[in-house]
């Protein structure tokens, strides 16, 4: 597995280096034994304390994102690569419970891998625009063909606010979505009848 660590305004030493990649590669080498990639991110935090973002390729087109702090980089990076490793045990005991079995089966949801990813910015010199709102980011995905169960699981694999897939048992067109109050909201049209 391919473990990148890197800083924004902090230097990330060597004793740091080892025990992120030891930790990472431990995760995967328990939950994923073909995960791709992970690279965790250190960075200043409010009050002299350190942040840390961790984003896990585990398997083709399934990124796992956490977010940890702490007063100092070791305990920011042990609270997101719990979370991280949280997220894998749950999905894992959750695949297992699906397919019957001892073995977890790979997770893969029809997620477009190559989605491409365009961040466009207002310049300082540009007004802004009060009828529309800006666009700051565009992307391809497939849409899946899923059970409602499986969209909420590809919702909390992908960390986003919502998904639109292919309901396997009707047919339609679906979306789940997270909600303020953080319950999971389903959306489904009207069937013309």
């Amino acid at each position: 597995m391919d473990i990148r660590v890197s800083g924004h305004q902090v230097d990330t030493g060597e004793a740091l280096q080892e025990h992120v990649s030891d930790r990472l590669g431990a995760i995967a080498d328990k939950y994923f034994s073909r995960a791709l990639s992970a690279h965790a991110t250190f960075g200043k935090a409010p009050h002299d304390s350190f942040k840390c973002d961790i984003i896990a390729h585990v398997n083709q087109g399934v990124v796992l994102k956490a977010h940890g702090t702490g007063q100092e980089a070791h305990p920011a990076f042990d609270d997101a690569a719990n979370k991280i490793e949280k997220q894998l045990r749950r999905y894992t005991k959750r695949l297992k419970a699906k397919n019957g079995s001892g073995v977890a089966a790979e997770i893969d949801g029809g997620i477009d891998a190559n989605a491409g990813y365009t961040v466009f910015e207002i310049g300082d010199d540009e007004a802004e625009v009060s009828d529309a709102p800006l666009i700051i980011a565009e992307t391809r995905v497939d849409v899946p063909d899923a059970t409602v169960s499986d969209a909420v699981m590809m919702l909390d694999l992908r960390n986003t606010g919502a998904l639109l897939f292919r309901n396997s048992g009707t047919g339609a067109f679906n979306m789940v979505y997270r909600r303020g109050d953080g319950t999971i909201g389903w959306v489904e049209p009207n069937r013309a009848g």
